[in-house]
């Protein structure tokens, strides 16, 4: 069969490294989506790329341009949603209705219910729904992951990642509107921590939140600064064993800390515990230009040419994820796997996010009533009380 055809849904940063003002001064200067699928282009992996943004034409503004563009696709092809959160729902629902595989940034949606839908309306349409937590590709975390396992019992899970406030000028136009810093960073922990360990479910999340910093620097007020989701964990098959999650996530980290995002994580368990810290990657560059010192992290994104002048980075584990992605697309379309067992593979299908989806969405609803709430499984299906 032919190359699968994708359409970038969003134009942003994480697409083609454009913020609106300019370039990125980000680590995503030249963006990771166009970047990686043309590179998957050039090696055959997929067809035809088109993006859609919020703009058809030079005088028209329409935000559901996504709509003309998703028509011009048959079934089989796929998109990627990189757009602000409230839209994935909206965006990748029309796109399973007419038979198109998506890949939707983390969160997949800002609500339990949502996700419930999508998976629901995926599995009656047979397409690949892939939620894009690259994190589960990083060389370090996956080993932690697989390493967890053999640890015993759950016990004790701490996360801290951050981005300096220069992103609140990307982010302003939604941040504290329309989604939160949980949402945009804390998704990537509680991934992990959740695909650490099956045999445990979450029963309550509790969330608290700092303000002041990014209304200062133009978001509207009440925009949570940092947040922090404590999360309360189950044993499966033996409710006397229960763990604890804590995840925090900041957008106004200082602007000079050296590396565009710190990342780590503790897990702790009955019998061991692992740390790791991303942050510094054992490669650092000093910069008379960049006033100091910088830690690069080359294994999300290498933008280093390879000896022929071509794109070399097919080791990051961003680009890994979207080629992960556009595999599965192709192996649905040519038969040759099934829906089950790419949920069965680990990999971030919907099925596999529903825990994360739910904890998120808890926090949000934490920190808008000021209460606990609770996770329940009730028939197999989670919900929030």
């Amino acid at each position: 069969m032919a190359p699968v055809n994708v359409l970038m849904v969003g134009t942003g940063e994480y697409t083609t490294g454009w913020v609106g003002t300019g370039g990125s001064t980000s680590d995503k200067k030249v963006g990771v989506v166009g970047l990686t699928l043309f590179d998957l282009r050039r090696r055959g992996k997929v067809g035809e790329l088109s993006m859609a943004g919020s703009f058809p034409a030079d005088d028209a503004v329409d935000p559901e341009s996504y709509k003309i563009a998703i028509d011009a696709l048959s079934p089989g092809d796929a998109i990627t949603i990189f757009a602000p959160d409230t839209t994935h729902f909206p965006i990748a629902l029309y796109a399973i209705r007419k038979g198109i595989h998506v890949l939707i940034t983390k969160p997949a949606t800002k609500t339990l219910e949502d996700h419930l839908t999508l998976l629901e309306e995926a599995e009656k349409a047979k397409v690949f729904v892939y939620v894009e937590h690259h994190k589960r590709f990083d060389p370090a975390y996956s080993d932690a992951r697989a390493k967890a396992k053999s640890l015993g019992d759950f016990n004790y899970f701490y996360s801290y990642m951050s981005q300096p406030k220069s992103q609140l000028e990307t982010f302003r136009a939604w941040a504290g509107k329309e989604s939160d810093i949980s949402y945009y960073l804390n998704s990537h922990h509680i991934d992990i921590n959740e695909s650490m360990v099956p045999g445990y479910r979450p029963f309550k999340v509790t969330a608290s939140g700092s303000t002041g910093c990014a209304t200062g620097l133009g978001c509207v007020g009440g925009t949570e600064d940092t947040i922090t989701l404590l999360t309360d964990w189950v044993k499966k098959d033996d409710p006397s064993k229960t763990a604890t999650g804590v995840y925090t996530a900041s957008w106004t980290a200082p602007q000079r800390a050296g590396v565009h995002s710190n990342q780590y994580f503790h897990y702790m368990a009955s019998k061991g515990e692992i740390r790791a810290n991303q942050s510094k990657r054992g490669y650092d560059v000093t910069d008379d230009d960049m006033g100091g010192l910088t830690w690069y992290n080359p294994f999300y994104m290498r933008y280093a040419p390879d000896e022929e002048g071509n794109f070399g980075g097919q080791t990051g584990y961003g680009y890994i994820s979207f080629e992960k992605f556009v595999d599965a697309c192709s192996a649905l379309n040519e038969g040759r796997i099934t829906l089950p067992e790419l949920d069965r593979r680990g990999l971030s299908t919907l099925r596999n996010t529903i825990v994360t989806g739910a904890i998120l969405h808890a926090g949000r609803i934490s920190l808008d009533e000021k209460r606990s709430v609770g996770i329940e499984e009730v028939g197999g299906v989670l919900r929030l009380v």
